[in-house]
């Protein structure tokens, strides 16, 4: 197996224009992300009919490549084989990167920094799933020592997530880690909330939205926190890393070299970890603030429209890669406020996709169908969708529309009874734990996103069990494979 995984990645390599035109590599669940220096250079065509390869979409200035599950061995024996950069930098001018879209930036820049731990987010956020499924039992960290350390384990991630997303950031800001990770270990640090014990000296902006309880004060600038610090935070670590990226640029062009090693890192961390603390968290804080009060004002003005919305666009955005917009919000509300309606709304995405899929295999007993089909069913009930999505559903057409609408109506569902996700683990079935409160409560929280994914996927495989039976369409008719042996006749051939 491992040797057709080598095939595939050499013929991936070759055809995205060799090795010298890749300035970097990522990849995610199902895709390889490649930034390429010049992307007239890759075949596209044979790509997308390469066996092994679902797809393949030019999106916010990335070639990515859907391979499915297999897509970490893919990614693998593609590092043994080609001497490629995956390291998640700001690559430096990948398909003509100053002429891209300021939206193309921002995911890119979004995308860099979260892509790289998600997956490790999500399966200590399924651990957090675990643990709340044992408070449904009775189990609390004060009666059972089982509990105590899979809460630590699970939740230990996401309370030091500014030390992880500074790592990331540092590398995507093209700034020392090891001066990233001092600012994000300050804006932590245990001991600096106990300034806000005791009477308040003052308070600041009194009676506005931004009001703050001052209790000390740094060579009489007011020191301000938010309410439990900055654990968890997303905002206030990305732009403090950004801000100390600027300041250790500066120090190391005006520090002559043969000290610049250390007090380059002196200065930078001195200046950028007092002011993240005094100035950028606060202002981050408020903007944080500010940016979850717009959505949720949304989602009060119409929750069922707004989860609608979501529910049924979630699978477009990914295919874009323009859910790494509302990904971070999610991430932001549930640091901020325990929970979020975002994320739950486009949960139903991936079941929409299932239903369609059950209905297609059970009608079409066609191989070609039944040889995607199957796989990609299996794979949609743990919310990989990609597989179905590319390989069936877009070239069917309709079956993918029907996907849409009945998310969407998953979505509406649970933007009514106002569903909430209280944190963030796993995928597709997996994720039903995220619905169970931090206390272990089975409310109907949890019930309504159980009967939202039976729901949305009855629908869905309804609908498509009253439409015509789907043949599998492509532009040129038939869809030629090509496979890695025949493949090498045809290079020897050549």
């Amino acid at each position: 197996m491992a040797k057709g995984y080598n095939k595939l990645a050499k013929e991936i390599i070759e055809h995205v224009g060799g090795e010298n035109n890749v300035e970097q590599l990522q990849h995610c669940v199902t895709r390889l992300r490649f930034y390429l220096k010049d992307e007239s250079k890759a075949d596209t065509e044979y790509l997308k009919n390469l066996a092994g390869i679902v797809t393949v979409i030019e999106a916010s200035g990335q070639y990515q490549i859907v391979i499915g599950n297999e897509v970490g061995k893919v990614y693998e024996a593609i590092l043994n084989i080609a001497n490629v950069n995956n390291e998640p930098t700001e690559p430096s001018n990948h398909g003509g990167d100053n002429k891209r879209k300021p939206l193309d930036k921002f995911i890119d820049l979004i995308s860099g920094i979260f892509q790289p731990f998600i997956v490790v987010l999500s399966a200590t956020g399924m651990i957090k799933g675990i643990v709340a499924l044992l408070g449904v039992f009775g189990l609390n960290e004060t009666n059972s020592g089982f509990y105590a350390v899979l809460n630590a384990v699970g939740d230990g991630f996401f309370q030091f997530l500014p030390v992880v997303i500074a790592l990331t950031a540092a590398k995507k800001f093209r700034m020392n880690i090891y001066s990233a990770l001092a600012i994000a270990f300050a804006l932590v640090y245990p001991s600096l909330s106990d300034i806000t014990a005791g009477e308040p000296l003052y308070t600041l902006f009194a009676g506005t939205p931004f009001s703050a309880d001052v209790y000390t004060t740094f060579l009489g600038i007011p020191v301000l926190l938010p309410p439990g610090g900055y654990y968890s935070t997303v905002i206030p670590v990305i732009l403090a890393i950004w801000f100390g990226a600027k300041v250790e640029k500066g120090f190391k062009r005006i520090i002559p070299s043969v000290v610049n090693s250390f007090l380059t890192p002196f200065f930078t961390v001195l200046v950028a970890a007092s002011l993240a603390i005094l100035v950028i968290g606060p202002i981050a804080t408020w903007g944080a603030d500010f940016i979850g009060f717009i959505f949720m004002g949304i989602y009060e003005l119409s929750p069922v429209i707004f989860g609608a919305l979501v529910g049924g666009l979630w699978q477009l955005l990914v295919m874009f890669g323009l859910h790494w917009g509302l990904a971070p919000i999610g991430i932001l509300q549930i640091s901020e406020q325990g929970f979020t309606p975002i994320l739950s709304n486009s949960g139903s995405a991936s079941f929409g996709v299932l239903g369609v899929l059950l209905a297609i295999i059970v009608k079409n007993r066609t191989r070609s169908v039944r040889n995607i089909g199957i796989p990609a069913t299996i794979a949609s009930v743990f919310g990989v969708t990609e597989p179905g999505i590319y390989g069936l559903l877009l070239p069917m057409k309709k079956p993918f529309i029907i996907a849409l609408i009945s998310s969407a109506i998953g979505g509406a569902y649970t933007g009514f009874f106002d569903v909430v996700v209280y944190r963030i683990g796993g995928f597709g079935i997996f994720t039903l734990t995220n619905y169970i409160t931090d206390d272990g409560q089975l409310t109907m929280n949890f019930w309504h996103r159980l009967i939202s994914f039976v729901l949305v996927t009855v629908i869905a495989f309804t609908i498509q069990m009253f439409m015509k039976t789907p043949q599998l369409e492509t532009m040129n008719g038939e869809k030629q494979t090509i496979n890695h042996e025949e493949s090498e006749k045809v290079e020897n051939k050549i």
